[in-house]
């Protein structure tokens, strides 16, 4: 188990030093801010939208703990060419995995098991689950989301 942990831990950094679609989407038709205050975790989330709900372009920028910052680049992988109901379900499936009793592996979530390890340190569910928050309230056209 301490080899599959290790590397996690590696995804993990490597997603923050190398974060994939660190960048603005223009044009965008939906964005958010997310503010995670305990942590300083600071983001902002754009994604275009085409007519039928498919998720065409999706990036973020901002600053932020290691946890933070690779959920962010992980989400932007797994959610690019997805529906914004795909994406919903997704969301569903992740917030389970970072904050229910270990279950169950879900093969669907891909590379996002990586953050598993964080329901395990309270604290540290807030910063995974931040750019799934701001993917939540960009959906909604909210301007922005707390963890508070």
């Amino acid at each position: 188990m301490s080899d599959l942990r290790a590397l996690y831990q590696e995804v993990i950094l490597d997603h923050n030093k190398h974060p994939r679609n660190f960048r603005a989407v223009d044009p965008h038709s939906h964005g958010a801010d997310g503010h995670n205050p305990l942590c300083g975790d600071s983001l902002r989330l754009e994604l275009r939208v085409d007519d039928n709900g498919m998720i065409q372009d999706i990036g973020f920028q901002g600053t932020g703990c290691a946890i933070s910052m690779a959920s962010a680049s992980i989400l932007t992988e797994c959610l690019r060419g997805k529906t914004v109901e795909e994406a919903r379900t997704l969301f569903d499936r992740f917030h389970r995995l970072v904050t229910e009793e270990a279950t169950d592996s879900d093969p669907d979530l891909g590379k996002l098991a990586v953050l598993a390890g964080v329901r395990d340190y309270p604290m540290r569910v807030k910063c995974a689950t931040l750019p799934w928050h701001t993917l939540q309230a960009a959906l909604q056209n909210q301007p922005e989301v707390s963890t508070e």
